[in-house]
């Protein structure tokens, strides 16, 4: 498993799509957060604070990730190499856990370097770190949370076609239903009765709960869930060959 953990990584960045995701994900944070004028602007709200870092971030991520793992199973199915990695003496949740993990710790990669926007903000705070940083570290928790959804969604899309677009799209739609979907739907009269329960299905409640600063068990157990769910459906997709 660790083998193909280490392969899958190195192949992010032996080609430039690890580079580019990190440099994608810091460019856009960047100039939102320091170049382009307005409310998203740190030097012009005013405030010591992180908050458009983790309100553009779930956006930004929803592009970025299916675009990292559109790949992992799809170009896998697509030459045939899959047969070979089955053949190994792993099991198929090996298989998935390994390249879920890869996906995963590039997505770790790009928000390791945003970490110096948080020790910016901080010693611009007047006085010097006068900010919420336990509301700051939470979000950074929630979004580290809310990309490993996203990065199980994305395996799973990748597990179900051997075309690489359309892995990315099926992935795009799933996230963002996942993100915003179920509290849109919550907001239509039809759905007024169960309103509260949609709200709870989707992502957007529980990071944003989560960025206040409060670990609630119920939160990290939602992530959690949701991730397991979509990493059994991808072995189970994987288990589908030899029906």
């Amino acid at each position: 498993m660790f083998v193909l953990f280490k392969k899958e990584t190195r192949s992010f960045f032996n080609s430039l799509i690890g580079y580019i995701v990190i440099f994608v994900f810091l460019l856009i944070n960047s100039l939102f957060l320091w170049v382009f004028p307005g409310n998203f602007n740190v030097l012009d709200s005013g405030y010591a604070n992180l908050e458009t870092l983790f309100i553009l971030s779930p956006w930004v991520f929803l592009f970025l990730v299916p675009a990292v793992t559109m790949r992992l199973f799809s170009e896998e199915k697509r030459t045939g190499t899959i047969e070979l990695i089955v053949t190994r003496p792993i099991t198929e949740l090996q298989i998935v856990l390994a390249k879920y993990f890869a996906g995963l710790s590039l997505v770790l990669f790009s928000l390791l370097p945003s970490l110096i926007y948080f020790y910016t903000v901080y010693h611009l705070g007047n006085p010097p770190g006068n900010m919420d940083t336990g509301g700051t570290w939470g979000s950074y928790i929630a979004l580290f949370f809310l990309a490993a959804v996203y990065t199980a969604i994305g395996i799973f899309s990748s597990s179900i076609s051997d075309n690489q677009i359309v892995s990315f799209i099926l992935a795009l739609l799933l996230s963002f239903v996942f993100f915003i979907g179920f509290e849109t739907l919550s907001s239509l009269e039809i759905f007024k009765p169960i309103g509260n329960l949609l709200i709870n299905m989707g992502i957007n409640e529980h990071y944003h709960s989560m960025s206040r600063g409060v670990l609630d068990s119920r939160d990290i157990i939602y992530f959690l869930c949701v991730i397991a769910i979509f990493i059994f459906g991808t072995k189970t997709v994987l288990e589908s060959r030899k029906w």
